[in-house]
């Protein structure tokens, strides 16, 4: 099952996409030796790493949560129909997501929240669908909360930066017609989404990344975003991925985090783990460990 009860909140798992991501581990996590990959390969393979060239697997999924009676979904993606010249797997993508939404039980009219734990091109692409040429936001009713730091970062009016690299065209196209629509609202440092989910920031992937932490009936949980790519950054939470725009910053608030779930037995809920998607760690010395994978059944 796609679903589970963390206290009083359902969460389930929501997927758009499956597979590699054209980049090896020495291309995703710069500086990370061969031999930690090969020495870790047995378990790594199929699910993180490809049996036959060692290209890099992840998953693109977006969580869906059940709290105090709304219906709230945590990142939404890449998106369909979406110029993306960086990223040629990404471009004008043809996916069945919103058909992926419906299997759960959702309808783009029954959302109240949307969250995007950063502002990166695959966690927005879903905000908005196109429609007779159009950019709309694709769930009517649903507020947005986005990050300040973020919303400002990624506005190539304010960024040049922007121009040429993977996240052009996603301010256009999947953030300013939210933002037009009135349904944005912005956040920083912290925000209380209700009496079971709060937001957190969790610095370093960009500048206004987050989690989402939960906290219901005694079951707590980390919706991590981007805190990590890779299961093997629970051993080793040092490295960072090139994706990271403040490695050092990453690294920091990645150990914090992970401290805490350890501490608290809090279920991990990564935005981009293929195979079993969800886990929980265990302090190991200095590092932690995978204590157990969650219960959600392996893509």
């Amino acid at each position: 099952m796609n679903e589970i009860m963390l206290g009083d909140v359902t969460v389930a798992r929501v997927e758009e996409m499956i597979g590699p991501v054209g980049m090896t581990p020495g291309q995703f996590f710069p500086g990370w030796t061969d031999e930690a990959w090969r020495e870790n390969r047995g378990w790594l393979v199929p699910d993180h790493l490809g049996a036959e060239d060692d290209i890099v697997q992840v998953a693109f999924h977006t969580w869906a949560l059940r709290s105090e009676g709304r219906t709230i979904l945590v990142d939404t993606g890449i998106g369909n129909d979406k110029p993306r010249p960086a990223v040629d797997a990404w471009d004008h993508l043809s996916l069945g997501y919103l058909e992926n939404l419906a299997t759960a039980g959702i309808q783009p009219d029954d959302v109240d929240l949307v969250i995007n734990t950063h502002l990166h091109v695959d966690h927005v692409g879903w905000n908005t669908r196109l429609v007779d040429g159009q950019w709309v936001p694709t769930f009517p009713n649903a507020t947005y909360l986005m990050p300040r730091l973020d919303f400002e970062h990624f506005d190539p009016a304010k960024n040049p930066n922007i121009a040429g690299g993977v996240n052009e065209n996603a301010f256009e196209d999947s953030i300013e017609p939210v933002r037009a629509a009135g349904q944005v609202r912005l956040w920083e440092s912290e925000h209380i989404v209700d009496g079971n989910l709060r937001l957190l920031a969790a610095p370093g992937h960009t500048p206004g990344a987050s989690v989402l932490v939960l906290s219901s009936g005694g079951d707590k949980a980390l919706l991590a975003g981007d805190l990590m790519h890779s299961p093997l950054q629970v051993a080793h939470p040092e490295h960072s991925s090139c994706f990271c725009e403040d490695p050092t910053t990453a690294r920091a608030t990645r150990r914090d985090l992970l401290g805490w779930a350890a501490d608290n037995t809090a279920l991990v809920l990564p935005a981009h783990f293929s195979g079993r998607t969800a886990l929980e760690v265990a302090r190991n010395g200095g590092g932690f460990e995978i204590k157990n994978w969650g219960p959600f059944p392996s893509y």
